[in-house]
């Protein structure tokens, strides 16, 4: 496996939410943390190539409000409930260009554009969340016309370690896919068969992958910290079985860490 360097900006799908417990700010001023940094992310779906990447992450809080950037896929958080949360989505899955070997030979994927919502809940935990659970449930649909097909992810996290100034968590992770999202980058036609020399394979509907991962920060100063992420997802079902995912790997790994900033 050999990493291909793209200057992109990824979207961190497993990353659950990372802010650190703060004082609200009494004039009502917005306050949350802005983290940025280096990582790796599987260079296509099913791919055995990595590709590194810009690393950001966001949380922005304003009257009850919350902004949330994870790479290319930003989301309003509505609910003012602090165990609720529930909003819009909007971003964007990275493209299949220059791919090497036989996956190479069939048509490339433009970059997609997805929009939809989220909810989700947080169970116990102490004042700064501490030994909670956080459950959500994320539902997004390409309106780009590149797959047009539906994803839906479901997760839960484990907050081990939750203070002002430290969290780590824990977090397991499943996808649900469309047959249009799946035979788009996992299906190969009979003509992309003879040009690429790969089997013809037409996937359907279900489950695309499981996964986990490990999210720890903590801050050194009343501003600045280091925020990171290990993780990875594992193909399963009809992608799985496809001839991309054989030409390549069933792991999909995703990591990075960042130098964050909280105000």
């Amino acid at each position: 496996m050999r990493p291909r360097f793209r200057l992109i900006l990824t979207c961190a799908a497993l990353l659950p939410g990372v802010a650190i417990a703060q004082e609200v700010p009494v004039d009502g001023t917005p306050h949350g943390q802005i983290a940025i940094g280096a990582g790796v992310a599987p260079d296509y779906d099913g791919s055995d190539d990595v590709r590194a990447i810009p690393f950001l992450l966001g949380d922005i809080r304003y009257h009850g409000i919350t902004l949330e950037f994870r790479g290319l896929r930003g989301r309003v958080d509505l609910a003012s409930d602090p165990r609720l949360s529930v909003g819009p989505i909007i971003g964007a899955r990275l493209d299949r260009k220059d791919a090497d070997g036989r996956v190479g030979l069939l048509p490339e994927i433009d970059m997609a554009v997805e929009a939809g919502g989220f909810i989700g809940y947080r169970f116990g935990g102490d004042r700064f969340g501490q030994g909670s659970i956080q459950t959500e449930l994320t539902v997004v649909h390409d309106i780009s016309g590149t797959y047009n097909g539906l994803l839906v992810t479901g997760s839960a996290g484990y907050a081990a370690i939750r203070s002002a100034d430290t969290f780590l968590s824990v977090d397991v992770q499943t996808t649900w896919a469309n047959a249009d999202y799946s035979r788009t980058y996992f299906g190969i036609t009979p003509e992309d068969s003879a040009r690429s020399g790969l089997a013809a394979y037409r996937p359907g509907t279900g489950f695309r992958d499981v996964g986990a991962g490990l999210s720890a920060g903590h801050y050194f100063s009343p501003h600045f910290g280091v925020i990171g992420r290990l993780g990875a997802t594992y193909l399963v079902g009809d992608a799985a079985d496809s001839p991309v995912t054989r030409e390549g790997s069933r792991w999909q790994p995703l990591g990075g860490i960042t130098l964050s900033y909280r105000f």
